[in-house]
């Protein structure tokens, strides 16, 4: 096992406390995406009203997500970050609304300021999925810790605005592994300990190394802690295709079923009925691969 500072040696934590009651990853669970932003590289300006933001709830909670993530600043490449008083403005009116009308629903907020957890935090959100590793907001780790919320731990080289055109490692999995463990031991000293990674797919890697990562995810593990994976619909499934965003649902179902292969235990998905029936039959292909290992090993 590599050394990546303080972090050692890990046994799998499948399970994150919301609350006070204990979520169970054993089997992956889907997160179903609503971008309430008007500039979201697949789905931008569909859901920026409080109704349109509520049919789209809806429609994640039918077709069977666990959690919902939020977000009302787009990150893709390119774009600048949300002022957090506009985000905050977004937010709380669509998460206090769902709370109210989906009170078992898990509710994620994709956000990188620490006024927006607070906000947030006080009118029913659940977990923090922060995809800039608390570097653009020096109190952002200090909310979460106060609130005591789950935390997604994603990886990224810089802002959005630049994150495509500053990409450099002299080791990608090592200098991911230094950036995760330098950032969790951060967390856990300030009493963060529900922690998620999230690999950070299309945020700063080329699509060679996105791919790269994949193939490679499952050896994120060496941290313990429970694995997200975001790749719905992204650049690195469209572009070597010359295909659009719009016409790669089957193939972002393709790649979900390798990362479920390769460690992931939460799909951040736009696609949440495909995904789910996927993971239907995945559960199903999982339960035969294991009667037929067994019965190999009983023969010889």
């Amino acid at each position: 096992m590599i050394s990546t500072g303080k972090i050692t040696e890990f046994s799998q934590n499948k399970k994150i406390n919301i609350k006070g009651n204990m979520f169970s990853l054993e089997k992956p669970a889907v997160m179903g995406i609503l971008n309430i932003t008007d500039d979201s590289f697949f789905d931008g300006g569909r859901y920026n009203t409080l109704d349109k933001a509520l049919i789209r709830a809806e429609n994640i909670i039918t077709e069977g997500a666990d959690i919902i993530d939020i977000g009302a600043c787009s990150t893709r490449p390119g774009a600048k970050l949300v002022d957090k008083h506009e985000e905050i403005q977004r937010l709380v009116p669509v998460v206090k609304e769902i709370r109210k009308r989906y009170p078992d629903i898990l509710i994620s907020i994709d956000t990188v300021w620490a006024d927006a957890v607070d906000a947030v935090a006080d009118c029913g959100a659940d977990i923090i999925n922060d995809i800039s590793g608390g570097q653009f907001d020096e109190n952002l780790f200090d909310a979460v810790a106060k609130h005591k919320l789950p935390y997604i731990l994603m990886h990224t080289n810089t802002t959005p605005d630049r994150m495509q055109k500053e990409i450099h490692y002299d080791n990608l999995y090592l200098d991911m592994c230094k950036y995760f463990s330098e950032k969790i031991n951060i967390l856990k000293d300030k009493g963060v300990n529900d922690i998620i990674l999230d690999l950070g797919f299309g945020f700063g890697k080329t699509i060679d190394m996105n791919y790269e990562l994949l193939a490679r995810q499952k050896e994120f593990a060496v941290f313990g802690l429970p694995i997200l994976t975001g790749i719905s619909r992204k650049s690195m499934i469209y572009r070597p295709l010359d295909l659009t965003p719009q016409d790669v649902q089957c193939e972002t179902a393709f790649l979900h079923a390798l990362a479920l292969e390769n460690g992931a235990d939460i799909l951040r998905v736009h696609d949440v009925k495909t995904t789910v029936n996927c993971l239907l039959l995945y559960e199903k292909f999982q339960t035969y691969s294991s009667k037929c290992n067994d019965s190999f090993m009983y023969s010889v």
